[in-house]
């Protein structure tokens, strides 16, 4: 998420000095843009004042004495002022850095860093960068590279050259830097990885999301978090083929892309164990109803001995129990939880403890209070207009359903991704006995059903389960009753992720138009036949003319002689020759 600082000290004011031309400023760095440009001017502005702060939550438990113990005289605990080098802080790598931005908020937000490189392989890209560098007065802690971003990360394998910090934000798919970025990590070092392929990982082309990520996407309503826990699956996948391991700390769909951070440990032990955290998904094509299939299981006997095998399945049947239909296989994706609620819980305080931080806070703090909402051992989801298109009735509020899902005895919450998820631990045969005691209340006609439609089929059983639609206290949740905005509408007209730069590019206003043109080219409906048809018969038919069209009036194109044209009269110029020019061919009526 940008904006998001995953360090607790905060600066208390925006700095700055004379902005220069064509200089825009970005919550707390000033970037130079290019060639064209407008000048803006922030009122107000103040130097930025030093703070200082602990290195990190672990080293300062390291100095914190025990009961009992006594300091040794000298030895305080580190501290690192932000825009300071800090010998034994960290080393940060963006390894496309574009116009350096990111670079430069690490060196103006974070204390404790000891080095930040801004690595990107265009020259004119690394040129920018040296000029937004020098602008904002943090050249002693960024250090533009040209360099292939993957060539870097390899030459940093060797333990003690490795990145605490990587962060990898390309157009499109990362998945080309993933295996350089797991060998650069430092031990217990952090991960992060934004994705802006979502058409490849939500399910719209299967086979190209299995070349990059090594797992199948479906579509589905739950495609935002299956993009999340499929990018966690690639993850830990190319960390295991070094006997590495990735712990995810916070995994965000926003917008129109995916951000995950995660910290890569060793570990042969962990390592084992990754194969029960993966898990196959059987969908069903008619209903939508899920099931997870772990890859693998780990049995611990009495002894205390752990053994790891191979797990068994699948959970389903042939055919959906539900609607007869048949499953469609996704994955493999990541089964276990995708947050850490105690990192996310540090970070939501050090939010809303300084809301001005960030011109996003307001969102922050939403979108992070509906993480800590979720259920972690609960993968992917249902969602409210699903449930009730499939059976063509009326919608209950959510409100309703929870409520009838906890009379149950069942858990249940929101999801960040979507706005109408319902994420539960109750079956399948649970929820849709909840929606049949629904349609109930609020009949479906039968008779326009088809008796092979799912919703024919769910409804043709009687429900087993008689649910409570009573609203309950706890069935709204906090982050709905105080009114946080957890769901951002688009800022703009036909927002979305901007084309790749390439040098000679269109302006942004013509690839705006460009772009609108090409809306909805492929879902524009076909023509009436008859249309079509009365179109053809303007064209001559080329076989008529030779004879050998024997489809009579059935021809889709016209039988009707070519008029001859009319003779020109003699004072308006010299008679024309039935011979055409070199290279024309023979004239209309001489074929």
């Amino acid at each position: 998420m940008e904006g998001l600082s995953l360090k607790a000290p905060f600066l208390e004011a925006l700095g700055g000095r004379g902005l220069e031309r064509c200089a825009v400023i970005t919550e707390f760095a000033r970037i130079q843009l290019g060639a064209k440009g407008i000048q803006i001017k922030v009122p107000g502005e103040e130097d930025i004042r030093k703070v200082a702060a602990d290195l990190s939550e672990q080293e300062k438990e390291k100095f914190e004495p025990k009961e009992g113990e006594n300091l040794v005289p000298g030895d305080q605990p580190r501290t690192a002022a932000v825009g300071e080098i800090c010998e034994e802080g960290l080393l940060v790598l963006e390894g496309l850095a574009a116009s350096g931005l990111r670079s430069i908020r690490f060196a103006r937000e974070v204390p404790g860093l000891q080095s930040v490189i801004a690595n990107d392989a265009s020259a004119r890209a690394v040129d920018l960068m040296r000029h937004n560098v020098q602008l904002n007065d943090v050249a002693h802690l960024v250090q533009p590279s040209q360099a292939d971003a993957r060539m870097l990360m390899y030459q940093h394998q060797k333990v003690s050259e490795r990145f605490d910090v990587i962060d990898l934000d390309p157009y499109g798919s990362p998945a080309p830097f993933l295996d350089a970025a797991v060998q650069a990590v430092s031990e217990g070092g952090l991960l992060c990885v934004t994705c802006t392929d979502m058409a490849v990982l939500g399910g719209n082309s299967g086979e190209t999301c299995y070349s990059k990520y090594g797992a199948m996407a479906l579509k589905s309503r739950a495609c935002h978090e299956m993009a999340l826990r499929i990018v966690l699956h690639s993850l830990d996948l190319h960390a295991n083929c070094y006997q590495r391991f990735v712990v995810p700390l916070l995994s965000i769909s926003a917008d129109f892309y995916v951000r995950v951070f995660v910290r890569v440990f060793t570990g042969q032990a962990h390592v084992k164990a990754s194969a029960s955290k993966q898990a196959l998904v059987f969908q069903c094509v008619g209903c939508g109803a899920f099931h997870l299939q772990r890859l693998g299981k780990v049995v611990t006997a009495s002894s205390g001995r752990v053994k790891f095998s191979a797990a068994c399945g699948p959970p389903v049947t042939p055919e959906c129990e539900h609607c007869g239909q048949r499953h469609q296989l996704g994955g493999p994706i990541w089964a276990e939880p995708i947050h850490d609620l105690d990192f996310v819980r540090r970070v939501l305080q050090a939010v809303s403890t300084n809301p001005c931080r960030f011109n996003t806070s307001e969102r922050i703090q939403g979108v992070l209070s509906v993480v800590t909402e979720e259920l972690l051992d609960v993968p992917l989801y249902y969602t409210l207009d699903q449930l009730s298109s499939t059976i063509h009735c009326n919608t209950p509020s959510l409100l309703h359903l929870r409520s009838a899902l906890l009379h149950a005895g069942f858990r249940v919450s929101l999801s960040h991704a979507c706005r109408n998820a319902v994420k539960t631990d109750a079956p399948a045969e649970a929820l849709w006995d909840i929606m049949r005691c629904w349609e109930k209340e609020c009949p479906v006609k039968r008779e326009r059903l088809s008796e092979t439609s799912p919703a024919f089929r769910i409804l043709s059983a009687e429900p087993r389960l008689q649910a409570n639609f009573t609203v309950r206290e706890d069935a709204n949740p906090s982050s709905r009753q105080r009114g946080l905005k957890r769901f951002q509408v688009n800022p703009e007209a036909n927002w979305g992720p901007r084309p790749r730069a390439r040098p000679g590019a269109k302006n942004t206003g013509e690839a705006e138009e460009r772009r609108r043109l090409r809306q909805n080219k492929r879902k524009e409906l076909a023509e009436d036949l008859a249309q079509q048809a009365a179109r053809l018969k303007m064209f001559p038919c080329k076989r008529f003319r030779e004879g050998t069209c024997d489809r009579g009036d059935q021809c889709c194109y016209s039988h009707d002689q070519p008029t001859p044209r009319a003779s020109a009269a003699p004072t308006d110029g010299p008679e024309t020759s039935n011979q055409s020019p070199p290279g024309l061919g023979p004239p209309l009526g001489h074929v």
